[in-house]
């Protein structure tokens, strides 16, 4: 298996958690947001792919500057990838380019893993939670005790509503690792998630 740490913090005036994934002296960035950049430089040695769940300015913000420090690719959700570039809150965010494209629920191998990007859609398009091992990095989609807003542009509820019933029929019980807030596991939220997909 090899040895997996795994570091956040939260970025921005949104607390939006940042991870960094070493997997034996290798670094992977997830979600690298408002000034996250000099954090990832301290704590990141030899980073070797950035992976953004989602693509809320939030979320992706630190993207260009740590690709090009790094020179590392940017993996993003298919659906996502208009948001790198587009800016549609008009946060004046910094554009960036996805250099991989990944298709609804792709896999990919980096550092001897493979990495699983589960398509959850409702927050965004390409909403995505990002597998490794037993950890799940779940963007905006869940959260302890709650689930991604679907009130802003490109959210849609009646995606979200399919999302929770994809994700309560996984019989893995993953750690989860949310874009905002504590980290929690499937098994502990399953109770929370069948009031949300009854609530929405």
């Amino acid at each position: 298996m090899g040895n997996l740490t795994i570091k956040s913090k939260p970025m921005g005036d949104y607390g939006t958690n940042c991870y960094i994934v070493d997997i034996n002296g290798k670094q992977i960035i997830i979600d690298p947001g408002v000034g996250a950049f000099d954090w990832i430089v301290t704590n990141a040695k030899s980073p070797i792919a950035i992976l953004n769940t989602h693509g809320h300015f939030d979320h992706i913000w630190s993207n260009d500057k740590v690709s090009k420090h790094f020179k590392i690719p940017i993996y993003c959700p298919k659906d996502d990838v208009f948001m790198l570039k587009n800016d549609p809150f008009g946060k004046n965010v910094p554009k960036s380019t996805a250099d991989f494209e990944i298709k609804p629920d792709g896999m990919i191998e980096l550092l001897g893993k493979k990495i699983i990007f589960h398509h959850f859609a409702g927050h965004t398009p390409g909403c995505s939670a990002i597998e490794i091992d037993e950890h799940l990095f779940s963007g905006d989609f869940i959260f302890q005790g709650s689930i991604g807003r679907v009130d802003f542009p490109f959210s849609d509820k009646d995606k979200m509503k399919k999302s929770l019933q994809k994700v309560l029929n996984i019989k893995k019980n993953y750690i989860i690792y949310p874009g905002h807030g504590a980290k929690t596991t499937l098994e502990n939220e399953r109770n929370s998630l069948k009031a949300w997909l009854n609530y929405l």
